[in-house]
């Protein structure tokens, strides 16, 4: 549907022509693709290579740890017999479904919210492939300081926090830059 905006003298609303949809938006499910091969490639490493749940120290505030993630996020769920595997695959399929319906809907200037979808697409596929094949989710990036240690994570987690963040930058001031750009 073309815009709306107010003739410059005030009266009737002039019908502009919108922006374009996206050309080629499907594209950007290579950098989905990009995030799933170096998932399953950095998660078959530390599997080979790392002793389960025994750090290798590499920075004085990261280690290498190998560790089986059976829940979600922070080991939500991780304690029940096993029903959460298949309910957190069914969100995965559901939600990357859904995504890229929505990234096929884009218009040409909504590159970042392109990237960021592709990108938790990209991280939920990794991670269901874990879910499916082994049960669990291997993770094995550990940062902490002074005794405390974030939950490890491993690049689909990163994919899909980084996707997270351009969303909510696209939320607050995408569409005010997309205005401005448009008047």
């Amino acid at each position: 549907m073309p815009d709306q905006r107010p003739s410059q003298g005030g009266g009737t609303p002039v019908s502009t022509p919108g922006v374009p949809p996206m050309q080629r938006p499907l594209r950007w499910l290579w950098l989905a693709v990009a995030i799933i091969v170096l998932d399953l490639a950095t998660k078959y490493w530390a599997s080979a290579m790392l002793d389960y749940a025994r750090p290798v120290e590499v920075l004085p505030f990261f280690n290498l740890t190998l560790l089986h993630n059976t829940g979600a996020a922070f080991s939500f769920l991780a304690g029940h017999p096993g029903w959460q595997r298949w309910f957190f695959a069914a969100i995965a399929v559901g939600a990357s479904i859904g995504l890229t319906i929505w990234l096929t809907r884009l218009k040409r200037d909504e590159t970042l919210l392109a990237a960021s979808l592709a990108a938790i697409i990209g991280g939920a596929l990794g991670n269901l492939y874990d879910r499916l094949v082994h049960g669990y989710v291997v993770d094995f990036l550990s940062f902490h300081v002074a005794g405390w240690y974030y939950p490890a994570f491993n690049v689909a987690d990163i994919g899909i926090t980084l996707g997270a963040i351009g969303l909510i930058w696209e939320s607050v001031f995408g569409e005010k830059r997309r205005a401005r750009r448009r008047a």
